[in-house]
């Protein structure tokens, strides 16, 4: 997978190094040279640019990477600006950092496909949400077992955890499952609203739509979702 991480802070760097470790490529990018000089060994590569200025960053390789992040946390209005440079260069999917519930929101009303809170989110956690493929979120409990939140698959679906065998196959374990819906919020923008259902049981049947919170070790999940 390729990644540009725009801002080079305690998550942003975090963020970069942790992706480049596990075999990705990685741009970091941020506008003072002391942080781009900082982690220049340990990301992929490192530019030291002005992420808001639209002609500069356009001449970034963007029609060839995967996921933009903008990890700006400082600057509220160069956050937003950045965002905005990037959401109208129409990069396949971006992410970008909340500081409070009003940013949030001008992130949503600007379409941003995922907001990212690292006050309340490790950098590790992200890792593992953009790396295993399938996962919507995740909490680590230790190197080796972590709690995931997973779409329910389609073969799945209208399907009891029971008739699965999710826990023989797959030695995994179904502690929940959530509904999913839209919403709305303050500018009538669609917001994606959660909620979560009772423990689960064998006799939980399995929604087309919704979410399974499955804990295993880290290699049983990555099977699972392989499968």
């Amino acid at each position: 997978m390729k990644y540009i991480i725009v801002g080079l802070g305690n998550f942003g760097a975090s963020l970069a190094q942790k992706l480049t470790e596990q075999g990705n490529e990685v741009i970091g990018i941020d506008n003072h040279m002391a942080k781009v000089d900082a982690y220049k060994s340990k990301i992929s590569h490192t530019i030291c640019m002005d992420s808001t200025d639209q002609h500069t960053v356009s001449g970034l390789p963007l029609k060839d990477t995967d996921i933009v992040i903008v990890a700006i946390g400082e600057d509220q209005g160069a956050n937003i600006m950045t965002t905005a440079v990037l959401k109208n260069l129409k990069v396949k999917r971006l992410i970008s950092r909340a500081i409070n519930p009003l940013h949030e929101t001008i992130l949503q009303a600007m379409g941003v496909d995922e907001i990212v809170h690292p006050e309340e989110e490790t950098a590790e956690r992200w890792a593992k949400k953009l790396c295993m493929k399938g996962v919507i979120d995740s909490f680590e409990l230790s190197d080796e077992f972590s709690i995931v939140e997973v779409a329910v698959p389609k073969s799945f679906v209208g399907k009891t955890i029971e008739e699965l065998s999710i826990r023989n196959r797959y030695n995994l374990l179904v502690l929940t499952t959530i509904e999913v819906h839209e919403g709305k919020n303050m500018l009538g923008t669609r917001k994606r609203e959660e909620k979560v259902q009772r423990v689960a049981t064998p006799d939980t049947v399995l929604q087309e739509g919704n979410l399974m919170v499955v804990y295993g070790s880290n290699k049983d999940i990555r099977k699972f979702l392989q499968d």
